[in-house]
């Protein structure tokens, strides 16, 4: 049976100028995320990423024994986080780590008036002003997930370095196509955190969700969720 992995991304650097560059941090748990990908011994033979920075550096810097070229696919980037802010937030805050003023927000700040954000904008479907709407969204990223899966063979396993809107939107649609959950499940994913699905003949099913023992079980600066 082929599997899939979804790999979000390692830690981007929130509170910068630009968030889009992999942190200390992020070089780090992507080194850690390695050597974790080793041990399954995977028969790895599709590596995917989005054209997003922190996607692709998080990739090239995990090896595979058959070191497949990266295919990289736009449908794996992330939702349009800067224009679902702009029109859904509750308050004028940016990826840069600036709010209402221009003032320096914490993470955890800036996280609440994202999730707040999103509920917003997967409620409001075709209808909001943001270029990207959440159906939109969803169709093109579960495209790339079947069209990852198709070119699969059976005991073969595809690695997607992504987001965590994408792995999110992905797993709610698994689930029931249940878009309440799409908030719920993306506030929890942490970096360099995996997701396992199933590919059988009666489609693509979730096995396991935000695997992440390789961080959470050394150094607690290593477990970050932005």
């Amino acid at each position: 049976m082929p599997t899939v992995l979804l790999v979000r991304h390692a830690q981007a650097s929130f509170g910068t100028a630009d968030y889009d560059i992999l942190s200390p941090v992020g070089v780090e748990q992507t080194s850690v995320l390695t050597a974790a990908l080793a041990r399954r011994e995977l028969s790895v033979t599709r590596v995917c990423a989005g054209t997003a920075r922190r996607q692709r550096e998080t990739a090239e810097g995990c090896a595979f024994a058959s070191s497949p070229e990266i295919e990289v696919d736009e449908r794996w980037n992330e939702y349009e986080t800067e224009e679902v802010l702009a029109s859904h937030a509750a308050a004028a805050v940016s990826l840069d780590g600036t709010g209402p003023g221009g003032r320096e927000i914490t993470s955890r700040d800036f996280q609440a008036i994202l999730d707040e954000a999103l509920e917003a904008w997967v409620r409001s479907g075709e209808e909001t002003a943001a270029a990207q709407t959440w159906p939109l969204f969803l169709a093109s990223r579960t495209a790339a997930l079947e069209d990852l899966a198709a070119r699969l063979g059976s005991g073969e396993t595809g690695v997607v370095f992504t987001s965590g809107g994408v792995i999110a939107a992905i797993c709610s649609h698994l689930l029931g196509d249940h878009a309440d959950l799409f908030p719920r499940l993306n506030r929890v994913l942490v970096n360099t955190g995996v997701t396992k699905l199933a590919v059988g003949r009666a489609g693509t099913s979730l096995v396991s969700f935000n695997e992440h023992v390789h961080i959470d079980g050394g150094s607690a600066r290593l477990l970050t969720y932005r």
